[in-house]
C-alpha cells in the first residue's frame, strides 16, 4: 500500500476525523469565550503529537518498518487525551460559566488529569499493550514517590481543601497568622502548589498551600451574608481639660457627616473613650471600610476630618505631660502674632461688599471675633435646612454648594478663595438653602450671631445699609433667572430689602 492509504488507513482506526472534525467546531468557541491559555496550549500539544505520530506510523508501514506498530498505539493514546482536553476546555471554560456553575480550578485540573490516564490506560489496553507490569510495580512506585514528594502531595491536598470547601477564594482579604506584620493582602490564584496573595505593597506572596491548612488565617472583611467590610480604628489622644462626653460627641459627628467614598454608612462610625492616661484620654474611631485596599489613606482621611474637628471646637489633641517648652513668648512676641492674625481676618472683611457699611472700628471688633474653622476634604461644613447662626468666609481651598430636592442631590455652584456663604442664617435666622461640602482642605473663619449683634446694637442704620446690599444682590440674580424688565427689577429690589430689613430687626432684637 502507498503512503497516502496507509495515512488514510490509520487516521481511520485513530479517529482521527473525529478529534480534527470536533476541534474545528470548538475552536472558534474556545478563541471566543476561553481565556486559560496554559489549558488550550496543552489541547493544541496532544493534537500536534497525535498528528505527527499518524504520520510516523503510516510512513513506517510504508516502508515495512517495525516502527508501524511503535507509533500506532502513541497515535491513539495522544488522539483520545487530545479529544479528553477539548470535551474539557469546551466544558469548564465555556459551558459551565455560561450557565453560572464556576468551578474550583484545582478540580479542574484534577478530572482532565484522572480522564486523560483513564483514556489513555483504556485506549492503551484495547491495543494490545501489556499493562501487568505496570500494575505489578505500582505499590513500589508509590511508596517511592509518596516519600519524595510527600510536602508537594500534602500542598496538592491543601490546595484542593481550599477550593472545595470554599473556606478561601479568589479575591479574599486574608492575613495569614496572628500578627499584623504577617502576610496580610488579596488572594488572586489558588494553585495545586501554592496560593497567591497580593499585598498593598505591589507584591505577590507564594504561599504553599499545606501553610494555610495548618496556619491560622484571617478572613478579612467577611461576615455571614453581609456585605465585604472592615472595621477599622484610628486612635487619638485628647488631654483631661475637655469632658469626655463632648469629644466624643464633637469627633463622631464630624465623621458621620463626613463624605468619605469607602467610609461605610452602616452600621455608622462611632467614637469611644478606650483608655485614661495619665495626662489626657485615649480615644478611639471604629468605622467600616468597604474598599480593603484603601487602609492607609481612608484612615489618614479620618484623621484630619479628627484633627479638623477638634481645631474647631478649640479641643487641642494632647501633648506629652513631660513636654518643656524653652520659647519665651514674650508680650510683644504674642501681640506681633495676635496682629498678624487680625490683619488677615481683616484684609477678608474688607474684601466682602456685606460689610462696607461698617467702619474700621467695627470691622477690627468682628475680626477679633471670628473663629477659625478649618475643614478637611468631603467634611460637610454646612447641611440643608440645618439652623446655624453664623456666616463662613472661605479663605482657602474649594467647596461644592448642593441642592436636595428631597430625592436627588445636585451641585449648584463651587466656592473658591474669598467666598462666603450663609449671610442669611447670620442675618435673619433661617435655616441653611443648601449644603456646602469641602471638596478640597478648606480654611474657613465663622462669624456668629452674637458678636455680630453687638455691632447693630450700637448702630442700628447699618442694618438698612446691609439689607440695601443683600436685597440688590438678590434682586439681580432673580432678574437674570426670570427674565425681569428693569422696573419690575427695582420694584422687587425695593421689596426684598423692605422684608429683609424687618426680618433682621426681629431678628436681633431691634423693633
Amino acid at each position: 500500500m502507498t503512503f497516502f492509504d496507509l495515512l488514510g488507513a490509520e487516521a481511520l482506526a485513530a479517529k482521527t476525523g473525529w478529534i480534527l472534525g470536533g476541534l474545528a467546531l470548538s475552536l472558534p468557541l474556545l478563541r471566543r469565550f476561553a481565556h486559560d491559555k496554559p489549558r488550550l496550549k496543552a489541547l493544541g500539544l496532544f493534537t500536534f503529537l497525535h498528528l505527527v505520530a499518524l504520520l510516523v506510523a503510516a510512513a513506517a508501514g510504508a516502508l515495512d518498518s517495525p516502527l508501524d506498530d511503535v507509533f500506532r498505539v502513541p497515535c491513539w493514546v495522544f488522539g483520545a487525551v487530545a479529544f479528553v482536553w477539548a470535551l474539557s476546555t469546551v466544558l469548564f471554560s465555556v459551558v459551565l460559566p455560561r450557565v453560572r456553575l464556576p468551578v474550583p480550578q484545582i478540580v479542574q485540573d484534577v478530572s482532565v488529569a484522572l480522564l486523560s490516564v483513564v483514556a489513555a490506560v483504556s485506549v492503551a489496553g484495547r491495543a494490545g499493550v501489556n499493562l501487568s507490569g505496570l500494575i505489578a510495580t505500582s505499590a513500589v512506585l508509590t511508596a517511592v514517590l509518596g516519600f519524595s514528594l510527600q510536602d508537594t502531595i500534602a500542598n496538592i491536598a491543601g490546595g484542593l481543601g481550599l477550593q472545595t470547601d470554599n473556606s478561601i477564594e479568589v479575591g479574599d482579604w486574608i492575613r495569614v497568622g496572628t500578627q499584623p506584620s504577617d502576610i496580610n493582602g488579596r488572594v488572586v490564584r489558588i494553585r495545586w502548589r501554592y496560593t497567591a496573595i497580593e499585598t498593598r505593597n505591589w507584591e505577590t506572596v507564594l504561599v504553599p498551600n499545606r501553610v494555610l491548612m495548618n496556619s491560622s488565617v484571617m478572613v478579612l472583611g467577611r461576615r455571614g451574608e453581609q456585605p465585604q467590610q472592615w472595621r477599622r480604628w484610628v486612635h487619638f489622644h485628647v488631654d483631661f481639660r475637655f469632658q469626655p462626653g463632648d469629644v466624643i460627641e464633637v469627633v463622631q459627628a464630624a465623621v458621620r457627616g463626613a463624605q468619605l467614598g469607602p467610609v461605610a454608612k452602616e452600621p455608622p462610625p462611632n467614637c469611644v473613650l478606650m483608655d485614661l492616661a495619665d495626662s489626657y484620654g485615649r480615644y478611639a474611631v471604629r468605622y467600616w471600610l468597604t474598599d480593603l485596599a484603601a487602609d492607609d489613606p481612608t484612615d489618614s482621611e479620618v484623621r484630619q476630618v479628627i484633627f479638623s474637628a477638634l481645631e474647631r471646637a478649640g479641643m487641642k489633641p494632647a501633648l506629652p505631660a513631660h513636654a518643656v517648652f524653652v520659647t519665651h513668648e514674650s508680650e510683644d512676641r504674642q501681640a506681633i502674632k495676635t496682629q498678624k492674625q487680625l490683619a488677615r481676618r481683616k484684609k477678608m472683611l474688607d474684601a466682602m461688599p456685606l460689610f462696607s457699611p461698617l467702619s474700621e472700628d467695627e470691622k477690627h471688633e468682628l475680626a477679633r471675633s471670628m473663629r477659625y474653622a478649618p475643614f478637611a476634604r468631603g467634611e460637610v461644613i454646612t447641611r440643608q435646612g440645618a439652623e446655624a447662626h453664623w456666616l463662613y468666609l472661605l479663605e482657602e481651598g474649594t467647596a461644592s454648594v448642593r441642592v436636595s430636592d428631597g430625592v436627588t442631590e445636585k451641585e449648584a455652584a463651587q466656592l473658591k478663595d474669598g467666598s462666603f456663604f450663609g449671610e442669611m442664617s447670620l442675618l435673619t435666622g433661617d435655616p441653611r438653602t443648601a449644603t456646602v461640602v469641602a471638596v478640597t482642605d478648606v480654611e474657613c473663619f465663622r462669624l456668629d450671631k452674637a458678636s455680630f449683634q453687638r455691632v447693630v446694637e450700637r448702630r442700628p442704620e447699618v442694618t438698612k445699609a446691609i439689607a440695601s446690599i443683600v436685597a440688590a444682590r438678590r434682586a439681580e440674580q432673580q432678574a437674570i433667572r426670570e427674565g425681569l424688565s428693569v422696573e419690575a427689577a427695582q420694584a422687587r429690589q425695593k421689596h426684598e430689602e423692605n422684608d429683609l430689613l424687618d426680618r433682621m430687626m426681629r431678628f436681633f432684637g431691634l423693633s
